[in-house]
C-alpha cells in the first residue's frame, strides 16, 4: 500500500485546530441504540502547501451486526447491503472502530490538530451511530469532537442550493453514478470532494478571511 503524502499543519490553523474528517456509516435503521451498525468509511481532509483541501485515500469497514441489534428490512432495500453475505469480510465493531479511528487519531497529531471534526452529509447521524458504538464497545481515545459538526447539507444549500447530496455534487460539478451510491467509501469520497469543493471556492473568493486565525476569544 503507497503511504499517503505528509498533511500539512496549516490545516490546523485553518480550522481552529480541528481536522475535518469526512465519516458515512450505512446501517440497518435509524435508531443509534437499536440498530445495526453496517458500515463505515472514512476521509481525512488534508491540504497541500498552497492551502487547497483534498481528500486522502478512504479507510473502511464492513460491520458485523451487535449482539442483540435490530435489523429493518426497509433499510437493507435501501442501502442493497446483505448482512450474511459470506464475502462482505465484515468485523466486530471494536476492530471497525480501530482501523477507522486509530489512523484518524494519528492525524490530528501529525497536523498540530487538538480534535478529529466530523464532516458528514446529515452529519449529526454518522456521529450518532459512531459514538454509540464507541460507548458499546468502551474504545478508548476517540478522537472526534463529542457534538461539533461540519455539515455539508448547510454548506451545500448555501453554496448551490442543494441539500440533497446526488444533486449538490452534480450542482459541484462533481458527477454521481446512482449504482454506486448508499455505499459508505463512495458516499464519504463525493462527500469529502464536496466539501473541498466548498471550501476551496471559498477560499478563492476571500483568501483574507480564509487565513485568519481566531480571534482573542475564538
Amino acid at each position: 500500500m503507497n503511504e499517503e503524502p505528509p498533511i500539512i499543519e496549516g490545516i490546523a490553523r485553518r480550522f481552529r485546530g480541528f481536522l475535518p474528517v469526512v465519516v458515512d456509516v450505512e446501517t440497518a435503521g435509524f435508531d443509534a441504540q437499536r440498530h445495526a451498525l453496517l458500515e463505515i468509511a472514512a476521509v481525512i481532509i488534508r491540504m497541500r502547501p498552497d492551502g487547497i483541501l483534498e481528500p486522502a485515500a478512504p479507510i473502511a469497514a464492513h460491520v458485523l451486526p451487535f449482539v442483540g441489534s435490530e435489523i429493518d428490512p426497509r433499510a437493507l432495500a435501501f442501502n442493497r447491503i446483505d448482512p450474511d453475505h459470506p464475502f462482505r469480510d465484515a468485523v466486530a465493531e471494536h476492530e471497525a472502530l480501530a482501523r477507522i479511528l486509530t489512523p484518524i487519531r494519528k492525524a490530528v497529531k501529525s497536523t498540530g490538530c487538538n480534535r478529529a471534526i466530523l464532516v458528514g452529509h446529515n452529519a449529526h447521524f454518522d456521529l450518532g451511530f459512531l459514538a454509540a458504538a464507541v460507548e458499546r464497545t468502551g474504545f478508548k481515545r476517540n478522537p472526534f469532537h463529542a457534538f461539533s459538526v461540519f455539515d455539508t447539507v448547510s454548506l451545500a444549500g448555501l453554496m448551490f442550493g442543494q441539500t440533497v447530496l446526488a444533486k449538490a455534487a452534480q450542482a459541484a460539478g462533481l458527477g454521481w453514478q446512482n449504482s454506486e451510491a448508499h455505499a459508505a467509501i463512495y458516499d464519504a469520497e463525493q462527500t469529502a470532494r464536496l466539501f473541498c469543493t466548498i471550501v476551496n471556492r471559498w477560499g478563492a473568493l476571500d483568501p483574507v478571511h480564509f487565513w485568519e486565525g481566531p480571534g482573542e476569544g475564538g
